[in-house]
C-alpha cells in the first residue's frame, strides 16, 4: 500500500554532514531512498529547518544550502526521485518513481522579506509552517511562553501561500496563532501533530483545534515521535493508532494522513523506526479498519485534498 509522508528532516542531516551522507543508502538516515522503496513511500516531503541559534543574517543561506543538497544529493543522484512542483505531478509519477516535495518548517530564514519566500517558492517549496517552537516575525510557536497570535507579516505570508496554492502548516504554532491562521489560510494542514486528548503535549492538537480543522476539510497528519504519542518508555504502533481512533471519533476519518518526522526524532516507536517500516503501521491499522480506510490514511485522503 502506497504512503504519502508529509514530514521528515533528512535535509538537515545532509546539510550538517556537508553532503558526506548519501541519500541513496546512508544508514544514518531514517529516510534514505532504499528505505523509502522498502516502505512503499510514494511521496516524501522534505522539510527545510533552521535552528533558532543560527544567526539571523545566516539563516537564508542555510535554507538555500539545504535546498542545494535536496537538488544534488536527493534528486540529481537518484533519477527515480522526482520533484513535485505542481500538485498534479503526484498523479503523474511512474510506478518506480518517488515524489519529493519541499516544505519549510518555520519562516525564520526569510526574515521580513517576502521576496525570499518567493525565491523559495520558485525553488519548489509548496508547504510553509510559519514557526517552529520559537517565536519569529510571523507568529509565536508552540514553545513560546507569550503565546501571541499571527502578526501582520504572518498574514502577508499566508496570503502569498493562498495565491500560490501553497499549504500553510499549523503543526508548530501556539494555540492563539493557530486560530488566527485558520481565519486566513485557504489551505491549512497539520503536517505532523497528534491528539492532545490522548497525549497532553503542547505540540498536539486539542479536540477543538482538530474539529475546526476537519470542519474546514483540512488534513491532520500523524507524527511518529514517541513523546507526542504516549508518556512511556515503550511506545508501540498500537499507541499511535489510538490517536487515529480519536480523530476518527471527532469526524476526521477522511482528513487523517501521515507525517513521520523521521530524521527529526531521536527516539522511535517500536517497529516504526525508519521509513522502511511504514507498512508495519498500515498492517496494524488493517486489523481494525477496512482497506479503503487505511488507504485513505496512507495516501488517498491527502490526494483528495490537494490545493486547487
Amino acid at each position: 500500500m502506497k504512503v504519502i509522508d508529509l514530514h521528515c528532516d533528512v535535509l538537515l542531516k545532509l546539510y550538517e554532514s556537508n553532503g558526506r551522507l548519501k541519500f541513496k543508502d546512508a544508514i544514518e538516515l531514517d529516510t534514505n531512498k532504499e528505505r523509502l522503496q522498502i516502505g512503499d513511500v510514494k511521496v516524501q516531503a522534505f522539510a527545510v529547518f533552521i535552528y533558532p541559534h543560527v544567526k539571523s543574517d545566516q539563516k537564508f543561506q542555510a535554507a538555500l544550502d539545504q535546498i542545494h543538497y535536496f537538488y544534488t544529493n536527493v534528486l540529481a543522484e537518484n533519477s527515480d526521485m522526482k520533484l513535485i512542483k505542481d500538485w498534479s505531478d503526484i498523479a503523474d509519477l511512474k510506478e518506480n518513481e518517488i515524489g519529493a516535495l519541499l516544505t519549510l518548517e518555520g519562516v525564520d530564514a526569510i526574515g521580513n522579506d517576502l521576496k525570499k519566500l518567493s525565491i523559495l517558492y520558485q525553488l519548489g517549496v509548496r508547504s510553509v509552517g510559519l514557526t517552529w517552537n520559537n517565536a519569529n516575525l510571523a507568529a509565536d510557536g508552540a514553545g513560546e511562553k507569550r503565546g501571541a497570535g499571527l502578526t501582520s507579516f504572518g498574514e502577508e505570508i499566508i496570503v502569498f501561500n493562498n495565491e500560490h496554492k501553497m499549504l500553510t502548516d499549523v503543526s508548530h504554532l501556539c494555540e492563539k496563532a493557530f486560530w488566527d491562521v485558520l481565519q486566513v489560510a485557504k489551505y491549512p494542514v497539520a503536517s505532523h501533530s497528534n491528539a492532545k486528548s490522548i497525549r497532553n503535549h503542547v505540540r498536539n492538537l486539542s479536540d477543538e483545534q482538530a474539529t475546526a480543522m476537519f470542519k474546514k476539510d483540512a488534513m491532520v497528519h500523524m507524527v511518529y515521535c514517541p513523546e507526542f504519542v504516549k508518556d512511556s518508555e515503550n511506545v508501540t504502533i498500537v499507541h499511535l493508532i489510538e490517536h487515529i481512533d480519536h480523530f476518527c471519533s471527532l469526524g476526521g476519518e477522511k482528513n487523517i494522513g501521515l507525517g513521520s518526522d523521521f530524521d527529526g526524532i531521536a527516539k522511535k516507536i517500536v517497529n516504526l523506526e525508519d521509513a522502511s517500516m511504514q507498512q508495519n503501521l498500515l498492517n496494524e491499522l488493517l486489523k481494525k479498519y477496512s482497506e479503503d480506510q487505511v488507504k485513505g490514511f496512507a495516501y488517498k485522503n491527502f490526494m483528495s485534498h490537494l490545493p486547487k
